[in-house]
């Protein structure tokens, strides 16, 4: 699929014309992770990606930098991009002011999200609690496509698995898409999926997918709030034994190929590449999907 520039293209419009690919970065915090960055995006622009999305962490500076990030590269015209927001510890008319300014600069694609609640709730005003406020928020201030956050393996504050499915059901409602966690085995999105059809909702739901390059990521995975399986584990031990880190990375890379093959042979609306802000596996899973020339291969 071709990527289509414009300020004016909503990721909800290009899901409903096939599947996309799409990539996610985070604001660089200085000089070096500005350039890791700009070398990124040049080559991952290559791939001709359906959209690009830029992180925020919190904060009047984190925001400040994932703003500019998304207006650059909305002016300058190659890729659509989606702007992440999160709603605690911010006051309606903030938010609505942050709104407001993306809608100026012609950004049309929004990924509302919740953040994470401070120890001391005393400490931040919020006059937000869940991001199915900031999408309420978001469907008053502009016409923007809106996307909200799946998790396979239930919301870390979720008290159940009922109740995260309820509550996802619930902000998908209102929202146009998901994109999930990512995720390490087909059936953690055919079940997520399943379970929200049986809610009512089908909206499209995009999967997350991060390859494990690292028997060290396997254990800042798990902190991230998705574990490795053991038989993943333990393909990654073996390619340690036979060729060292290097095996380890290319056997990384063949799972999360091998898995986007299956969701995609699944039905899933497209897939979507946590860069951590570099291009090379993301290059070469993309590589082993399409080829040189965009093309899905068997």
């Amino acid at each position: 699929m071709t990527s289509v520039a414009g300020s004016t293209v909503r990721i909800d419009q290009l899901l409903a014309a096939g599947p996309t690919r799409s990539f996610e970065f985070f604001p660089p915090k200085s000089d070096e992770e500005l350039a890791t960055l700009s070398s990124t995006l040049h080559d991952l622009e290559k791939l001709s990606p359906s959209f690009v999305s830029v992180t925020y962490r919190g904060g009047r500076e984190s925001r400040q930098r994932t703003f500019d990030l998304v207006t650059d590269i909305e002016r300058d015209g190659h890729l659509v991009t989606m702007a992440h927001l999160i709603c605690v510890g911010h006051r309606r008319d903030e938010m609505r002011e942050i709104l407001e300014n993306y809608r100026s600069a012609g950004v049309r694609n929004v990924m509302a999200l919740g953040g994470d609640i401070p120890d001391d709730p005393e400490l931040v005003a919020s006059d937000f609690i869940h991001a199915i406020d900031l999408v309420e928020m978001a469907r008053e201030v502009g016409d923007f496509s809106i996307g909200v956050a799946a998790h396979p393996s239930g919301h870390p504050r979720s008290k159940d698995m009922a109740s995260d499915r309820r509550h996802l059901a619930a902000k998908l409602e209102r929202a146009d898409f998901a994109v999930t966690q990512f995720f390490f085995e087909r059936r953690d999105w055919t079940t997520l999926v399943g379970e929200l059809a049986e809610l009512g909702v089908t909206k499209p739901v995009l999967p997350g997918i991060m390859p494990v390059t690292t028997l060290a990521g396997v254990a800042r995975m798990a902190q991230m709030g998705a574990a490795v399986p053991r038989s993943l584990i333990e393909r990654l031990e073996v390619a340690q034994l036979s060729g060292g880190a290097n095996a380890v990375r290319a056997e990384g890379v063949a799972a999360a190929t091998e898995l986007c093959r299956e969701l995609l042979d699944a039905g899933a609306p497209g897939l979507h590449f946590y860069t951590l802000n570099r291009s090379t596996a993301t290059r070469e899973i993309h590589e082993a999907l399409y080829g040189a020339d965009g093309v899905r291969r068997p």
